[in-house]
């Protein structure tokens, strides 16, 4: 006889957008994600009893007291097989960043002579920041030229000829009001306990390059971890837990951490040498967990956002690597785009419009020698200090 043990590979992930702070939304099969690990921790916020009992005895904590919920997700990049629709781990973008997806059906080259420009046959209808595809490489509009052309914020590697078609992608940019999301965390047998992270604010979004796989990561506040054992109605807004819903067909494709491309510089060229990289989003988010009357936050609040670049690269004799170099001591920005993936269905891209570099530390314990960048702030001028990008 099975001895009863929860494995922990009996496991699937959902996330949805919440309508409004910690009311649970409904959600189907396409809600789910590839999850790597869950991490959530809920205490309760305990000031020390001063009290004198007349003994060294603890008499325990009153009841209703504050609680504070934490959480840290995992999950690797997939595929983006249902191009109709947003990835299922796209609502955590979206929490991360703010804006609602744009997407972008696709359309056909017209006659493109310039590497950086790219020309359709009728009007694009793209926005700055939105990103294109083709030849299994991502790009972002760096500026709008006219109704069918648009800049690039690097070239094609092979230049669109006229009649090819020009993928599908969908888009996440800033806003100044974050979402928050509603995390479901289903476990095998149907009698396991099921919990819910209602109210998840994204304060911090990770994505991490040349590791074993591509990574991302999320972490945050929650209003409240809610579980199929103790379920009260009225959490989370709910009349009861939910259910499970029905399983879909799901994509198990993982991509390797070492597919890609990295532009880097003010005319941006092409590096080989990366040998590490990861992108931080900080929303800087407050609970405002001290209001009178409450046992936990009522809402969010975010504050100055932080965008960080640190990127590790070997140290090579060309003029493309001076550069940067010498960007950093001039405190003069460049632009950064990072591509994970080759293959169409299967990228994503970051781009960064303006980063001030770092004067990088020289790394000798290695044969060659490496420069690292760290702690290298994106800026803007309203939202627009970074764009991510599936496509």
């Amino acid at each position: 006889m099975p001895c009863g043990y929860i494995s922990s590979n009996d496991n699937r992930l959902y996330a949805a957008l919440e309508l409004s702070y910690g009311q649970v939304p409904m959600i189907d099969g396409s809600n789910r994600f590839p999850a790597v690990k869950l991490a959530t921790r809920q205490r309760r916020v305990r000031a020390e009893r001063r009290d004198k009992t007349g003994t060294r005895t603890f008499p325990g904590w009153p009841a209703g007291l504050r609680k504070r919920t934490t959480f840290e997700l995992t999950t690797y990049m997939t595929g983006w097989t249902r191009q109709d629709a947003e990835p299922g781990y796209g609502p955590l973008f979206q929490a991360s960043l703010g804006a609602p997806p744009i997407y972008f059906g696709g359309g056909i080259a017209g006659v493109n002579t310039d590497a950086k420009l790219l020309t359709f046959q009728g009007s694009h209808g793209l926005s700055v920041g939105q990103a294109v595809t083709f030849g299994g490489e991502l790009r972002f509009v760096a500026s709008i030229v006219d109704e069918a052309t648009v800049e690039l914020n690097a070239p094609f590697s092979l230049l669109p000829s006229e009649g090819t078609p020009i993928g599908p992608t969908i888009t996440y940019g800033l806003a100044t009001d974050l979402s928050t999301v509603s995390i479901f965390d289903y476990w095998g047998p149907a009698g396991a306990v099921h919990r819910i992270l209602s109210g998840a604010a994204v304060d911090r979004m990770q994505i991490r390059v040349n590791s074993d796989y591509h990574e991302f990561r999320f972490s945050g506040t929650a209003r409240d971890l809610i579980d199929s054992a103790s379920f009260v109605e009225g959490e989370g807004e709910l009349m009861s837990f939910p259910p499970e819903p029905a399983l879909e067909a799901f994509d198990y494709s993982i991509i390797p951490g070492h597919l890609g491309q990295a532009w880097l510089g003010n005319l941006p060229e092409r590096f080989y040498t990366i040998t590490a990289a990861t992108l931080t989003l900080d929303n800087d988010i407050d609970t405002e967990r001290k209001e009178f009357g409450s046992d936990g936050p009522r809402c969010i609040s975010a504050g100055m956002r932080t965008v960080l670049v640190d990127f590790d690269l070997y140290e090579v004799d060309d003029t493309a690597t001076k550069a940067l170099y010498q960007a950093a001591r001039q405190v003069s920005p460049i632009g950064i785009m990072w591509q994970l993936g080759e293959q169409p269905g299967q990228l994503f891209g970051g781009y960064l419009k303006s980063v001030v570099p770092e004067v990088p530390e020289f790394d000798d314990g290695d044969n060659r020698l490496q420069w690292r960048f760290s702690g290298c702030r994106a800026q803007g001028t309203g939202d627009d200090e970074m764009y991510i990008a599936f496509g």
